[in-house]
């Protein structure tokens, strides 16, 4: 299922994020986030934990695409992020992609990108399916 686009969530984590998706779909999530000082730990650089929740945040939703046709929820359920290089200012662009599709689990890869596409940041993100 596609979600109609553009899509931004001015509520809740999403919209602390400015979190943009440019595509949604039970398949493939992309979105981006603008470099702010609010997301910047005192080093000046991203706080990690913004990567891990840009991860979630696509992964619950592409889930999320897939599973409430059928009357469920998505939810995160496990959450590993590797940061690899430091960003201090543009836009981090994200992607997630679907691994695994299980009736009660979904996988996914979630690769966060700089301004010139190199790799900033690697997520593996399982999302719990649930009845609503």
């Amino acid at each position: 299922m596609e979600v109609q686009l553009p899509f931004r969530s001015d509520q809740g984590l999403e919209g602390v994020l400015g979190l943009e998706f440019t595509e949604l779909t039970d398949e493939v999530v992309r979105a981006e986030v603008p470099v702010r000082a609010e997301l910047k730990q005192p080093y000046g650089l991203i706080h990690g934990g913004v990567y891990a929740a840009i991860a979630e945040s696509l992964a619950s939703w592409g889930t999320a695409a897939g599973v409430m046709p059928e009357g469920k929820i998505a939810v995160g359920l496990s959450n590993s992020t590797s940061f690899l290089r430091r960003v201090t200012e543009g836009t981090i662009t994200a992607v997630a992609t679907c691994k695994h599709r299980g009736r009660t689990t979904w996988v996914w890869d979630v690769e966060a990108t700089d301004d010139a596409g190199r790799l900033c940041a690697m997520t593996r993100m399982t999302i719990a399916v649930r009845d609503r």
